[in-house]
């Protein structure tokens, strides 16, 4: 324990002498920005590479000199992907903070907005869950796709292959889960797909031949499954195991080396939805690409690798936030929440359109459907057409 928080400080101490002002960390000059991140716990591998582009994207904001002349401070605080440590960093943030970032663990986020609610500050969450924005809170902008909109693209997909009846295998303890699940269940039969069988487990689950058994019986072409960390890994691997051979389709929070290094070859084959920033490659040049290699870039550069989902998603809420900053001329709350609110961006996740009623921005056309090739992520026939649209957007 001790030397894991060690290593959380010193973390944090980089964190801030990267992001802020470098002299006086509560210079009245700063635009502060707090961050609630999974650092530890179940959700680490989605937080450390949140908090890495967030880091990375503010470094290079204050690099260019900040937001109208001012430089952004960030401090990180961990929530240990608990609802109730997210609650308690949020209070720790609340009074020093021109704008929060949220954690990418739903329940935690889930667990916040009530607060936010009472205290008006704006709140770029990185998790996908619908229910922080059906219905609308006013300072809470959500950044990721949905797990609605995720849902709706994946049945786009099913309608397009000629898949007709899916298989679903979701985690009742993961909202984002059971949101994906229920935006499934709204919109299945407007693009002619019934779900059976429906099989429930808990993130504590380790072991799915029930799961296989049920689907091996029925008359499914494919099955999808919504799922975050240790869960997806242990089914994809068990699934390779299994002798199914239909397709087994898998969401956003797959879209990482974080789940393909693990999975190893028993992801070969296997469906993921992403961002189209996972797969940007294959863009043609325009507008969006352009967003797309500026995160790639400036992050391979820095670790080495790619930048994951996950990534994509804390570089895009800063950007969405330094956006809104500009266009208030300052961080009056209330202006930056009226800001987002009328804010069209494109960062590497596509071109948000957040509005009064719609706090997501993003529709299923910056969903991109893949297959693992060889431990990469390639974009299907299905997406190919459909990214050649994108160039310009």
């Amino acid at each position: 324990m001790r030397r894991s928080t060690t290593v959380l400080v010193a973390l944090l101490l980089v964190t801030a002498a990267g992001c802020g002002d470098g002299n006086d960390s509560t210079s009245d000059d700063s635009i502060r920005v707090g961050q609630i991140v999974s650092l530890t716990g179940n959700y680490s591998p989605l937080g450390t590479e949140n908090q890495k582009s967030v880091a990375l994207a503010v470094e290079q904001l204050n690099n260019a000199g900040g937001i109208g002349g001012r430089r952004i401070e960030l401090t990180v605080r961990d929530d240990k992907s608990l609802p109730d440590q997210a609650v308690l960093a949020f209070n720790e943030l609340k009074g020093d903070s021109d704008a929060i970032i949220g954690s990418p663990f739903s329940n935690s986020a889930l667990a916040t907005i009530p607060l936010v609610d009472r205290e008006q500050v704006p709140y770029l969450s990185l998790t996908p869950a619908d229910e922080q924005v059906r219905p609308v809170h006013p300072y809470v902008f959500v950044v990721p796709a949905t797990s609605g909109t995720y849902a709706e693209a994946a049945l786009r997909y099913l309608q397009a292959t000629r898949v007709t009846r899916l298989a679903v295998a979701y985690d009742t303890k993961s909202s984002y889960a059971v949101a994906g699940f229920k935006g499934l269940q709204e919109k299945s039969a407007q693009y002619g797909v019934t779900l059976d069988p429906i099989e429930q487990f808990q993130t504590t689950a380790t072991e799915f031949g029930a799961v296989f058994t049920h689907v091996r019986s029925s008359s499914a072409q494919a099955l999808m499954v919504w799922a975050t960390g240790a869960p997806a890994v242990a089914l994809t691997k068990q699934y390779a195991a299994s002798g199914l051979k239909i397709p087994l389709i898998l969401t956003g929070a797959q879209a990482s080396k974080l789940f393909l290094d693990p999975a190893g070859p028993a992801a070969e084959g296997a469906v993921v939805a992403s961002s189209i920033g996972v797969v940007g490659d294959a863009l043609p040049a325009g507008a969006q690409k352009t967003a797309i290699e500026e995160l790639s870039t400036a992050f391979r550069a820095k670790y080495g690798y790619p930048p994951p989902q996950f990534a994509q998603d804390g570089w895009s809420g800063v950007k969405l936030l330094a956006a809104a900053v500009e266009k208030a001329g300052g961080t009056d709350r209330a202006k930056v929440r009226d800001a987002l609110e009328g804010l069209t961006l494109t960062t590497p996740n596509g071109t948000y359109r957040y509005s009064a009623a719609d706090h997501s921005g993003l529709t299923a056309d910056y969903i991109a459907i893949n297959t693992v090739r060889s431990g990469a992520f390639v974009p299907t026939d299905y997406t190919k057409t459909k990214l050649a649209t994108l160039g310009g957007r």
